[in-house]
């Protein structure tokens, strides 16, 4: 069968725009433009070379809870107005009854927003168990409610007193959950510091099945005051091993949204937060391909 010149370009287009389609996005964590507004958001990522925004919809952020079903579709269509895409939402929902869950997840889903970011759990001395069962009890709430509204819950590991701080203990809690509405947002650095060794490899593992996001942050151990603390740093300059946790998620075919978020200090944040960029591009490069 003879294929003509046009058929061979479209082709050839249509491959492109699928390998295209299967690298993840690129987000700023917007937290770290707060004094920025939605139309200086969008134009200020677009311009540090950002593929979209993780909008944040919580207290003291670019949308507030309350206002989310006015506000949250400004946010978005001025974002969008720039050529980037609002692929997830991070929230601060913790229980499917609270009055601004379904206005916030209504809103997302119908702006065609399909991951969302919950809120945070805590052990605080508690019993683990009776901690972990209250834990699962509310998550599943939010799982029914996304399932509802047809958007996907993504699970923060984070280090310290937090439920979720071991990625096994967010396995528990969803086990059993239907994976197409709620799984894992990945943090590999916080895996790092708490299982610095091969617990962060076992946790790229155990997530990648349903993986929805990865959040982007690097760290290294510093002594201050005779005390070992967490230093966040730039990309790349501390312990997280960025070209396995890429080549792992290359690997998986994961093409959910990145999130960078940059938490260490530095006099000019945004050649910062560009320098990150150049970090992460030339890692997914080697990863996924040019």
């Amino acid at each position: 069968m003879q294929v003509t010149r046009r058929e061979f370009i479209t082709a050839a287009a249509a491959s492109a725009a699928i390998a295209a389609q299967a690298k993840p996005a690129l987000c700023i964590f917007s937290k770290h433009l707060a004094n920025l507004n939605y139309d200086e958001l969008g134009k200020t990522a677009r311009q540090l070379g950002f593929d979209g925004v993780d909008l944040t919809v919580r207290t003291k952020a670019h949308v507030l809870p309350e206002r989310a079903a006015q506000d949250m579709p400004r946010a978005v269509e001025a974002i969008r107005s720039h050529g980037l895409s609002v692929p997830m939402i991070t929230t601060e929902l913790v229980d499917a009854s609270h009055p601004t869950a379904r206005p916030i997840l209504a809103t997302a889903a119908r702006l065609k927003v399909p991951y969302f970011k919950p809120g945070y759990y805590y052990y605080r001395g508690r019993d683990v168990e009776t901690v972990l069962e209250e834990t699962r009890r509310r998550l599943a709430g939010l799982a029914a409610l996304a399932q509802e509204y047809g958007i996907q819950a993504g699970v923060h590991n984070h280090s310290g007193d937090y439920v979720g701080e071991a990625v096994w203990d967010i396995r528990e809690l969803i086990r059993g959950m239907d994976p197409k509405w709620i799984g894992y947002y990945l943090d590999p650095c916080h895996a790092t510091i708490e299982g610095g060794l091969a617990g962060w490899q076992v946790s790229l593992n155990l997530v990648m099945p349903r993986l929805k996001m990865v959040a982007l942050k690097d760290f290294y151990w510093a002594k201050k005051d005779g005390k070992w603390i967490v230093q966040w740093c730039p990309m790349g300059e501390g312990m997280v091993n960025w070209p396995k946790v890429f080549a792992a998620l290359a690997s998986a075919r994961f093409a959910g949204p990145l999130s960078l978020h940059v938490e260490y200090h530095a006099d000019d944040e945004l050649a910062a937060m560009a320098r990150d960029v150049a970090f992460i591009r030339k890692q997914l490069a080697a990863a996924y391909g040019a």
